[in-house]
């Protein structure tokens, strides 16, 4: 637990720092969705460029869909590409949106050692958008934590 706060205050007092992480491509990597950067920079707004796009992240306890419990699917905001039921949505007390399985095939993962530190890079397996982390500190049944950046989700709620 004192990890995850030390955690917590180092990313509320250094997330500018956190958000101008440096831009990255997934080497080897294809996706089905494909843009310029310019064509990127008109779809997306600043905040989800610099996140989905150069790999930045949102500040903790800022997202909308922290605290979103209705029945639904999480999805990416550059190319709506389902990722997460909100079944396996769960409060990790991080600050942002914590899932314990992603869905079939809609994430990929990557190495990440920038900030001195060795992470699980979570993107969209359509357009390669920078999406979080994963962690293995989750609950059961699969003992991760996709740590998402909700900023670059958008939410469909179930139909009734």
């Amino acid at each position: 637990m004192l990890n995850r706060r030390l955690l917590l205050m180092g990313a509320a007092f250094g997330g500018l720092a956190v958000r101008l992480g440096a831009g990255k491509a997934i080497a080897g990597e294809t996706f089905a969705v494909t843009h310029t950067e310019d064509e990127w920079r008109k779809l997306l707004t600043p905040d989800q460029f610099v996140i989905l796009r150069q790999a930045g992240t949102e500040n903790p306890f800022t997202s909308a869909l922290l605290h979103e419990e209705r029945k639904g699917t999480f999805a990416c905001a550059g190319c709506d590409q389902k990722l997460f039921s909100s079944a396996t949505k769960f409060d990790s007390g991080t600050g942002w949106p914590s899932f314990w399985a992603p869905l079939d095939h809609a994430v990929g993962t990557t190495n990440d050692t920038t900030f001195g530190m060795a992470r699980t890079a979570v993107h969209c397996s359509r357009c390669g958008g920078h999406l979080g982390h994963v962690f293995d500190d989750g609950p059961k049944p699969t003992g991760l934590r996709f740590c998402m950046n909700g900023l670059v989700m958008t939410f469909h709620p179930a139909s009734a």
